[in-house]
């Protein structure tokens, strides 16, 4: 499968700027998985400046 790392970037809401894993969503997803984390693209934009990344976060968030 062929990655579109300059699309994927596009589309991308995380404004974590030193992210060496961006546009590359299957990196990304993985590495906060390892991380018990979900990605900031997964969050409101108001729950992802919160850089707050966890599984329960993303809970309250969506109640």
């Amino acid at each position: 499968m062929e990655c579109t790392v300059e699309k994927n970037k596009a589309g991308c809401t995380c404004t974590y700027e030193p992210c060496p894993r961006k546009g590359k969503c299957c990196e990304c997803v993985a590495y906060h998985r390892k991380m018990k984390q979900l990605p900031g693209c997964f969050f409101s934009k108001e729950g992802e400046l919160s850089y707050d990344r966890s599984y329960h976060r993303f809970v309250m968030e969506n109640q």
